[in-house]
């Protein structure tokens, strides 16, 4: 059969990445810190955004079949550890969950109080209400998931991020009070070891290029298109998520990370005398995150159910619905998503709940790219002749060089995950501190307790083809 017309080129592919990583969510996190975001953004770039492309290029093109995360580490590995860095992922959505749809319930919130967007059981009921509704969703079959999730990234990301970055260049031209303190010195933050905290948070909202490398063997040639996609998407990312988060500090110096980036719209709207355009983007916000936030949901539940195949886990866990869809890790992680908001009763504040839930998605995220990144060099020593359409450049070197930034800045970020920021020391008393470090480290144990203790059965198959 002849092979269908490879037809992505730079700039879709560099699209893909920018509807796959950039969120409105993540903007809040660097606001205080003005015109010293951008040393983070570059950072969190050169250290795991570029070297995670990279790596998960040469991975996906040279096995194209192996689906992901399981099939590389597996290859390196074993059945085991690949099994292990799935759940790894899968635990790094599932944790996310409460984090993402935060910023939805937060937005509900302008539509009826914004003071609810402070109130630990709203957010609570809504964030699990929300994420049961698209669980029932993806109940169903993959169409009915898939209409509801392409308008996400437009109405969702795309015009409010826009809209913000606007807002705030008029804002400037007009000459009104600017919050944002441009200067040299302003250029590098304050490095207290409370503040390199947020490089932890910076570096997951640049989490997600396996998604895209995927589509690496779509196009013509790999070895030119992919590096200067990857450039190119560097370059929107960083320059959405830079003048977004500049924009919001034009006006916000104090921001809340729940619910910041509706603060800073009604700042806008209510100065330009259009205060009934807050609930008009709200809308638009809900509505694209809603859909945007469908095909999470089903996404990492397919992945492990394909690593399910290879015997670690009880069989009932593999169970699907007439439509095809993996129902029971469905439910579970429904479940898990549900337990991990109880956060929310935890904190002091519903703002360090967020952090507190950031921060475990954070951990879980790092140690599955740490095996990704020892994959890759175990892979290129044990197979060095298998065909890789594209191969990061300076041979065996190049690659120790790119993966080991990538693996330093992983368990970096993994350890940084057990500090409170310095924003939050005046809210966070002892008791409350235990309680944020025993649900980070209690939380990690049992998360990970199946995937560490589970044993091989019998009817296993085999999805590892060693060649």
């Amino acid at each position: 059969m002849e092979q269908s017309k490879r037809f992505l080129g730079v700039f879709s592919l560099a699209l893909i990445n920018v509807a796959a990583i950039v969120s409105l969510r993540n903007l809040s996190f660097m606001v205080e810190y003005g015109f010293g975001a951008i040393l983070f953004y570059v950072a969190a770039a050169l250290l795991f955004f570029i070297p995670t492309a990279l790596v998960c290029a040469e991975l996906a093109t040279a096995w194209p079949e192996a689906i992901g995360i399981y099939g590389w580490v597996a290859r390196a590995f074993g059945p085991r550890i690949g099994f292990i860095a799935q759940w790894m992922n899968w635990m790094f959505s599932v944790a996310s969950f409460p984090t993402v749809l935060t910023f939805l319930a937060a937005t509900i919130a302008y539509l009826i109080d914004p003071a609810l967007a402070q109130n630990a059981k709203y957010m609570f009921c809504a964030i699990t209400s929300v994420f049961w509704i698209l669980t029932l969703i993806n109940f169903l079959s993959m169409r009915t998931s898939a209409w509801l999730s392409t308008v996400g990234a437009l109405l969702g990301t795309v015009i409010p991020g826009l809209l913000i970055i606007i807002l705030a260049g008029v804002w400037v031209v007009l000459g009104k009070p600017i919050e944002l303190e441009v200067s040299k010195s302003a250029l590098i933050p304050e490095l207290s070891l409370g503040n390199i905290v947020f490089l932890g948070a910076v570096v997951l909202g640049l989490a997600g290029m396996e998604m895209s490398a995927f589509y690496a063997n779509e196009t013509e040639h790999p070895k030119k298109v992919y590096p200067k996609a990857i450039l190119l998407s560097t370059l929107l990312i960083l320059g959405i998520s830079i003048l977004g988060s500049l924009s919001m500090a034009v006006v916000v110096p104090k921001i809340s990370l729940v619910s910041g980036v509706m603060q800073v719209f009604n700042v806008f709207f209510n100065d330009f005398g259009m205060g009934w355009a807050v609930k008009l983007i709200a809308l638009m916000a809900i509505l694209g995150s809603f859909a945007g936030n469908n095909t999470w949901i089903i996404g990492p539940a397919k992945g492990l159910h394909h690593a399910l195949m290879s015997g670690f886990m009880p069989p009932w866990l593999s169970k699907k619905n007439h439509t095809g869809q993996p129902v029971a890790i469905l439910f579970v992680q429904a479940v898990l998503g549900t337990l991990l908001a109880l956060a929310f009763f935890l904190m002091p504040s519903v703002d360090l709940a967020f952090w507190l839930v950031t921060a475990i998605t954070t951990q879980f995220a790092m140690l599955m790219y740490i095996l990704v990144f020892a994959s890759a060099i175990k892979l290129r020593i044990s197979k060095p002749d298998a065909d890789r359409p594209y191969k990061i450049p300076g041979g065996i070197l190049g690659l120790v060089i790119i993966a080991g930034m990538g693996i330093l800045i992983c368990a970096l970020c993994f350890g940084l995950g057990f500090i409170p920021p310095d924003q939050f020391k005046h809210t966070l008393s002892f008791s409350h501190l235990l309680i944020f470090e025993g649900y980070l480290i209690v939380g990690l144990i049992l998360l990970s307790l199946p995937a560490l203790i589970g044993k091989r059965r019998h009817h296993s198959i085999e999805l590892v083809k060693q060649h």
